[in-house]
């Protein structure tokens, strides 16, 4: 089972994440960061097989993914 882990802090909500990740576990509804920005958050589940897609595509490396 895979875990994601998304730095709300160099997030800012682009959503290539989102647009990318083949499960669809990460929305824009996460905290607002020191920016004011609304960021990405992932939504637990253990559907995720930690294939790296949203770190790679994320242009902040605000996401980092552990198998």
């Amino acid at each position: 089972m895979a875990r994601i882990k998304i730095n709300r802090e160099r997030c800012k909500g682009c959503g290539l994440c989102i647009i990318n990740c083949s499960k669809k576990l990460i929305v824009l509804n996460g905290p607002v960061s020191k920016m004011g920005l609304t960021t990405a958050k992932y939504t637990w589940s253990k559907s995720c097989g930690g294939c790296g897609v949203c770190a790679v595509v994320c242009p902040d490396c605000a996401i980092e993914v552990w198998r």
